[in-house]
């Protein structure tokens, strides 16, 4: 089964929590803290494997789901950080974050791949706290929670150049002809349901890959037939390749259906027309074929469009187009996909801070404190101990989150609630 494109939700390993403890041995006096740091937690890569051509082990798996790393322990041992969990993908595989739109990693390149989410960090065992002022802090942190992200994955195939054309004009026999694919032929629409790679070779030994899609019809671009699931791997391809039935054997004009393909091109994404394009003239050995390329060129009116006379049923013409292509690939640039703007990036001065938190009222008596920030302190903080909630007040006053409940009217014994727990407030 061809599977290019899922939604999964992936979920990065926790960081260890550290541990809380001291040095006791008979001759040392006074020890002090011992406490080790948690590991790391596990991160999710995805990495190219050219073996695999479709998502279909990811269709049946929609959570991934990292390990946690080792707890810290005693005698300042540190918790193993967690090996990562990595995905194996087809080349040309686009991750895109839902949350934000942007696109973590293109893996167009062999042996690539892309950190999707990052495992949290280790909590710190006590001995981390140790201060002039505090010789023997009895407080670790909990390990930080770990990335979680709900991505698109989608295969977009990389093929140099890309046949397109209406359902039985011929693209699967051109393939066929010109490399070693051999997809299904036969005399009915939408024989080809999933696209076909093959690689093709010019006269002098020249190679490149042809991708034959699935038929498109009027609408494709929009969810009609089977083009909007496979209008994306033409994205990539450098030179779009019309297949024309020029006998117009299915009572078509010829003509109209260059205009309808150009049409569902543009609609699904308009720098598909700024692609190198060139017309393959098929079925040049049936009755007509000449009459309707001749009216054809008249209505193109475009002297520069390569338009190339083929038979493939006869294997006639095909050499020469295999020489222009390879011609013409040797003249274009390789571009990227994507413009650097649509991929997520770690910024690393911020000329504007972010607010770390929001606090919102909900009933008379009932504060909620949200934010990324706030809840990240707070899942790592250990309220086991009197000295990691006293640790958590003073980083809440330091905030200023005292002083703005204050401000918002919050009065002494109303609720404050930070994610599903809640706290007395106090002047």
């Amino acid at each position: 089964m061809f599977v290019d494109e899922v939604i999964i939700k992936v979920i990065a390993g926790k960081g260890g929590d550290g541990c809380t403890a001291f040095r006791r041995e008979k001759y040392v006096a006074m020890g002090g803290p011992y406490g080790g740091n948690g590991g790391h937690g596990g991160d999710i890569i995805f990495q190219v494997d050219e073996g695999l051509h479709t998502l279909l082990d990811l269709r049946y798996q929609k959570i991934l789901k990292a390990s946690k790393g080792e707890n810290g322990k005693g005698k300042n041992q540190h918790g193993k950080g967690a090996d990562p969990l990595i995905v194996k993908v087809p080349l040309g595989t686009v991750v895109t974050d839902l949350d934000t739109g942007l696109i973590i990693g293109d893996l167009k390149d062999k042996n690539s791949s892309v950190i999707v989410a990052k495992g949290g960090r280790g909590g710190r065992g006590n001995t981390a706290f140790k201060t002039q002022t505090n010789t023997a802090p009895d407080f670790s942190e909990n390990g930080e929670e770990g990335e979680e992200k709900e991505l698109k994955v989608e295969v977009k195939m990389i093929a140099d150049v890309g046949l397109v054309g209406l359902p039985s004009v011929g693209k699967s026999t051109i393939i066929s002809c010109v490399s070693k694919s051999k997809p299904k032929i036969a005399a009915y629409h939408f024989t080809t349901l999933t696209p076909n790679l093959g690689v093709s070779k010019s006269s002098d030994g020249r190679s490149f890959v042809i991708a034959d899609l699935p038929g498109l019809i009027e609408g494709a671009s929009k969810g009609q037939g089977l083009g909007d699931k496979f209008l994306r791997h033409i994205e990539r391809t450098k030179i779009i390749a019309h297949v024309i039935d020029m006998s117009a054997s299915e009572g078509r004009d010829p003509y109209e259906d260059y205009l309808l393909i150009n049409k569902e091109l543009e609609d699904f994404n308009p720098k598909l027309l700024k692609k190198q394009q060139i017309i393959i003239a098929n079925k040049m050995d049936l009755a007509q074929a000449q009459d309707n390329l001749k009216e054809f060129k008249k209505k193109l009116n475009k002297p520069d469009m390569e338009i190339f006379e083929v038979s493939a049923a006869l294997n006639q013409g095909l050499t020469k187009v295999l020489d222009a292509l390879a011609n013409l690939l040797e003249q274009i640039p390789d571009k990227p996909l994507f413009e650097d703007t649509a991929f997520e990036s770690h910024v690393l001065y911020k000329f504007k801070k972010e607010a770390p938190y929001e606090i919102e009222k909900e009933a008379d008596d009932l504060w909620v404190i949200k934010g990324k920030e706030i809840e990240k302190i707070f899942k790592m903080t250990k309220f086991s101990s009197e000295e990691g909630m006293l640790r958590f007040a003073k980083k809440l006053r330091r905030m200023g989150i005292d002083q703005k409940l204050e401000e918002l009217g919050a009065k002494e014994g109303d609720q404050v609630r930070i994610l599903d727990f809640y706290f007395d407030y106090k002047n």
